[in-house]
């Protein structure tokens, strides 16, 4: 098969389209064709050389995909050979196949294309962990969300408003946030133009945000504190404004809130589960209903994922950049 290397780190040109050994599933893994992945934050610091793949894992990037079943790997059931099906991965999702952890793998959702469906893995995941299953957003609560144009954005925007939860957003142009208003947010905020304390102050009559969903780190990290109320909940998934941050507990301590930083490629594979059975739940039936939808940017071919990199790098594009690979 061919996957794409990372010979040595570096910009985009450091990904290389080679022909690598077939992966072969284990014990309660599939071997999955791969017709599409999708670029994430985490696959650019892989590449740069700043985020290995967790011990054991596929050393190409790539941490969700979309395909069908090719083989089962010993002690698999309730899945055949031919399923259409989209992945939760450690890595190696910049491939033409993959092994998956069963408890990993996803139905691919009524009425949602194969190739489309390589954008849901991660960032329903990564938003229903963090926002529900952690921060506990509740109908009638107001939560800001950090990049809402990016594809955790432009989910967390949809499944927050599917729960009845009242939404802020903080993105970068007047037509970043116009899409974000297309998806269901209420407060819009121009982050290079506005200050997302004050708009969520104002807008919530001084109460503040119930919840922050924050892939910005320790630039904001003070500022979020601020933007919380009373029993606020701020949940950190990204640390693009670095990691050391200077934090006042007198204030956290005033607001009785809490701060959590998660990440969802090293977790173990019982907890990647749980939270893939707890999405299947939820989440599918959302997509399967119209609810909840995909927003997919634009699709590159795999043999190109430089080009999605550079994309991905510019913060020119709303949603999910997905590569697709020849088996599609």
């Amino acid at each position: 098969m061919h996957a794409i290397t990372i010979p040595e780190p570096g910009g985009p040109e450091a990904l290389v389209w080679a022909e690598v050994p077939d992966p072969v599933p284990g014990d309660g893994e599939v071997l999955v064709e791969v017709v599409a992945g999708a670029v994430n934050r985490a696959d650019v610091l892989q590449r740069q050389g700043f985020y290995d793949p967790p011990p054991g894992a596929s050393p190409y990037p790539g941490l969700e995909c979309a395909g069908r079943i090719a083989a089962l790997g010993p002690g698999v059931t309730g899945w055949a050979v031919g399923d259409a099906v989209c992945a939760l991965l450690s890595g190696g999702g910049y491939a033409e196949k993959v092994a998956v952890p069963v408890g990993q793998l996803l139905p691919v959702p009524d009425g949602v294309e194969l190739t489309v469906a390589a954008a849901l893995p991660e960032v329903t995941a990564t938003v229903w962990s963090n926002v529900f299953m952690v921060a506990h957003l509740r109908p009638g609560e107001t939560v800001l969300i950090h990049g809402g144009s990016s594809g955790i954005g432009t989910m967390a925007i949809q499944l927050a408003k599917a729960v009845g939860a009242r939404v802020a957003v903080t993105a970068g142009s007047p037509e970043k946030l116009a899409r974000c208003a297309e998806l269901g947010a209420d407060i819009l905020i121009n982050y290079r133009e506005q200050d997302f304390v004050e708009e969520v102050r104002e807008n919530t009559a001084g109460a503040g945000a119930d919840v922050i969903l924050d892939i910005v780190g320790a630039k904001y990290l003070d500022r979020n504190v601020q933007a919380l109320a009373v029993n606020g909940r701020l949940a950190i998934i990204g640390l693009q404004g670095g990691v050391k941050g200077e934090l006042n507990l007198g204030a956290l301590l005033a607001k009785r809130a809490a701060v959590t930083a998660t990440s969802l490629r090293g977790r173990p594979i019982a907890e990647k589960a749980a939270i893939v059975a707890a999405v299947r739940e939820h989440v599918w039936p959302l997509i399967a209903d119209g609810v909840v939808r995909p927003v997919v940017d634009r699709t590159v071919p795999m043999a190109d994922a430089a080009e999605a990199h550079r994309v991905l790098e510019s913060s020119t594009h709303v949603g999910k950049v997905l590569l697709i690979t020849p088996n599609a």
